[in-house]
């Protein structure tokens, strides 16, 4: 914990802002949980890195060929 008497604001929205009231106590933890919830999630690996999409796609695909080669016997 910092000794700073106020929460520096530096201008970016964030959970623990508006959970604080004016006086830099959590007004009610409902609240803060609510706020907490209402945010977007981050962006799935999916959207930032397709490759690993396509690589799952192979290895599963090879998975399911070296099971169905192993039934056929």
């Amino acid at each position: 914990m910092t000794d700073a008497a106020e929460p520096v604001h530096d201008g970016q929205p964030t959970v623990e802002h508006d959970a604080l009231g004016a006086d830099g106590v959590t007004t009610n933890p409902a609240e803060a949980f609510a706020a907490a919830a209402a945010e977007p999630s981050p962006a799935p690996a999916a959207d930032t890195h397709p490759e690993r999409v396509v690589g799952a796609a192979f290895a599963g695909g090879f998975v399911l060929a070296l099971l169905l080669k192993r039934l056929a016997r």
